[in-house]
This record gives C-alpha cells, structure tokens and sequence, in this order.
C-alpha cells in the first residue's frame, strides 16, 4: 500500500475519532458507538487507527451515530480523494470490464503524449481484437468479475483510434518475454506479433524492445503508463494506482528512461519481434 494512501487513511481515522469524541450527547466510547450498529468492537479502532479502509456506508452511519450527520459529506469527499489514486479490481469489475476500458479511453483523450512500459503482455493500444479477447477472459476468470468480453474489446478497439491521431505520440518500451507469453493460442499471438511489426511504421509510435539477453540495469518489473508527465497509471494484481504526485510522477520518469537505455528501436526492434514470430509459429 503506498505511503500517501496510508497517510490519508490514517487522517481519515484521526477526523473520525475527533467526531466520536466531540459527540454533541457528549462523547462515546468505542464499544457505545459499535454497539449502536452490530459492529465488532475492534472495527471503530481500526478505522480510527487507519488499519480499514470504511465504506460510505460505514461514513454515514458513524456520522449519524456521533450526531453529526452533516459530517457525511466531509467524510465522504476525504474517502473518494484518496480512494482515486487506488482503484481495487474488486470495485471497479464490479460490473464488468467495459467500464475500466472507457475509463482509460477517457483518460486517453485528455492527453498528448504516452510513455508506456510493460514486461508481461502486449500494449492494450496494440492488441488485436483475439487477443484483447484472451487476455479479458483470462482476468475476468481470476477476478470473478463479470463476462463483458465483447463490450469491452470494442471499447479497447475504439481506444486504439489514438494511434492515428496526429496530436499524440506514443513512446512504449517492451520486454521480450511479453512478445513470447503464450497467454493466447498460439495462432492468436502470431497474429498479434504481425500487428505488432506493423506498429514500427506508425509515425505517432515509438515502440522499443528490450531483448532477452539484453543487459538490464533495473529489474523488468511492474507494467505502467505516464500521461503528459503529470500522472502515472500502475496496474497491480489487486488494483490500479493512479498517480499524480510530482515525485512518484518523476521516479517513473526515471525509471521509465532508465529501461529505455537497454531497448531497441527500428529493424533491430523489428527483428526481435521477428525471432519471436518463428518461434511461436514452430510450436
């Protein structure tokens, strides 16, 4: 969990207790105010303690039960401020994966210029429609959610339109090992590797590889985006961290061109996406 996440977590238990200890009928213990709703007496310590994150349901009712009802939306603001830069999986595939992907398509249109890394699979702006297919119905599995494949590869589709458009430019790097995850049918992925090679033509693209046996300075660790230098998008196994402040933003610009130094670009780029196309095909 990031350290401004937990910063904002704990002042929001601070605020909390304040509320429970300045309680206009005078002030409550813990035990009182968890007993008023069925609560776990250990529930109002971690949630002042900052060790559980409340939903809004658990904001109303602690305003309502400190008699202070118009606290809520104070409340509730602080929970949505810092909840934004950590979206769980949980929540957001509520309802499916479209609704991630129109967000990202949004977020896409706001912005000019991309760096993007990623060590495991190809660029989502990259994918061809079998194998966005492949990888939601494989993340749909591990996270329970809702099958929407087809919605949301149309709208990974639609994001793609960027590609073409003039005022934006995108500088992705890539390991190898993402040319060579058979996280697809094989026929999908040498598909998937044609369009790729199709990418280094683009004049809005700067698609770079970092071969296998390429010396790597840092570890080829976890996937992410910039947007305009100004926010970071982190995709973890159980969520997304969206970043905006300047010096979380600027470690991943570091990082970001510090992978760079260890890529190929142009027909070097070209032939290793090219090895990894007869490989796949001779299995």
């Amino acid at each position: 969990m990031s350290t401004d996440y937990q910063q904002a977590r704990e002042a929001l238990g601070v605020r909390l207790r304040e509320l429970r200890l300045s309680a206009p009928g005078g002030r409550l213990s813990g035990a009182e105010l968890a007993g008023q709703y069925g609560w776990n007496k250990s529930k109002v310590s971690r949630l002042e303690n900052g060790k559980q994150t409340p939903t809004p349901d658990d904001l109303h009712k602690w305003a309502e039960g400190t008699g202070q009802s118009e606290a809520y939306d104070e409340l509730v603001a602080r929970l949505r401020g810092f909840e934004s830069h950590i979206r769980s999986w949980r929540r957001q595939l509520a309802s499916g994966h479209k609704a991630v992907q129109d967000t990202h398509l949004s977020a896409h249109a706001d912005a000019s210029v991309f760096h993007g890394w990623e060590s495991s699979t190809i660029f989502g702006i990259l994918q061809t429609p079998d194998y966005a297919r492949s990888i939601f119905t494989r993340y749909a599995e591990l996270q329970r959610s809702p099958r929407d494949t087809e919605e949301a590869v149309r709208s990974r589709m639609k994001r793609q339109e960027a590609l073409y458009n003039s005022s934006k430019r995108f500088h992705l790097i890539m390991w190898e090992a993402a040319l060579r995850s058979l996280v697809c049918p094989p026929s999908v992925l040498a598909a998937q590797l044609d369009r790729l090679s199709g990418a280094i033509g683009l004049d809005t693209v700067e698609l770079g590889i970092i071969p296998l046996s390429g010396t790597l300075k840092i570890p080829a660790a976890t996937a992410f985006w910039i947007y305009d230098d100004r926010q970071v998008i982190v995709e973890n196994w159980h969520a997304e961290l969206w970043i905006d402040d300047e010096a979380s933003v600027d470690t991943y610009r570091r990082t970001w061109r510090t992978l760079r130094e260890s890529a190929v670009y142009g027909v070097d780029a070209h032939d290793v996406i090219s090895e990894a196309r007869r490989h796949v095909s001779s299995r």
